[in-house]
């Protein structure tokens, strides 16, 4: 009569597809930078870069996979305070109605209006710290 194992499911197979859709391709790009011979563009965007001390000296690097992170800690705040909303939304949801899904039909409309302005709020600060709009 719960939904413990739909959102177990939903969370574990985000898991995979996040471990799987970042690390793989990351993998990839990290072996291909290491295979590869010298590369005029990565000397020039990368080879005398303060923030990459950790790769040697500039002018002596070893070519590597480099992605900047930028906005991430940004990013990783928002969505833990979007998060965190969304799991107080469930808690009062299981308080009040008995459970995480389900309920009055009232109830359901105001949760998921919810959740979406939830998903909204992290695209569109998303996109405006990218756009250098905050």
């Amino acid at each position: 009569p719960h939904a413990d194992a739909s959102v177990g499911n939903v969370t574990g197979s985000n898991s995979v597809n996040v471990f799987l859709g970042l690390g793989l391709p990351w993998t990839i790009a990290s072996l291909y930078w290491w295979c590869r011979g010298d590369d005029p563009e990565w000397d020039l965007r990368y080879q005398f870069d303060s923030d990459l001390s950790f790769l040697g000296a500039p002018g002596k690097r070893s070519k590597a996979f480099v992605l900047k992170a930028e906005s991430l800690s940004f990013n990783v705040i928002v969505f833990i305070a979007c998060a965190a909303c969304a799991l107080f939304i469930l808690a009062m949801r299981r308080r009040l109605f008995g459970g995480e899904l389900g309920g009055p039909r009232i109830a359901k409309k105001v949760s998921a209006v919810a959740f979406t302005f939830l998903w909204l709020v992290y695209v569109v600060l998303s996109v405006m710290k990218i756009k250098g709009a905050l």
